[in-house]
């Protein structure tokens, strides 16, 4: 999966939507008001996703695509490779675990509003 993939993805999630907070190089894409993930679109083609503290560092451990997450807090969120070391299906998960960490966090009343995922 390329970052136009990607980007598309996160954008066919419920309640998904795409700011500019860091200026036009990095896409954020937010659901309730939250990140969920970063895709840089000038740089190398990379996104930035939520995680699980514990599977982020198994992830890191099994997978040379996945890091620390570039200009994140290191421990909740990873820097995944978009250069075709992973496949799309574990892209696409990663995407969606980070999403669905988001929306947990996300008020009753928040989570509530969101149209419903297929």
């Amino acid at each position: 999966m390329g970052r136009d993939q990607v980007l598309a993805f996160c954008l066919g999630l419920p309640g998904a939507e795409e700011t500019y907070p860091f200026g036009d190089g990095v896409a954020v894409c937010k659901v309730g008001g939250k990140m969920f993930a970063l895709v840089d679109l000038e740089g190398d083609p990379v996104v930035n996703l939520k995680c699980d503290p514990a599977y982020a560092l198994e992830l890191r451990a099994a997978y040379t695509g996945i890091r620390p997450g570039y200009h994140q807090d290191k421990r909740h969120w990873n820097s995944v490779d978009l250069d075709g070391t992973l496949e799309g299906g574990m892209v696409r998960e990663l995407v969606e675990d980070s999403y669905d960490l988001v929306v947990a966090g996300l008020p009753k009343r928040v989570r509530d509003l969101l149209p419903a995922r297929d």
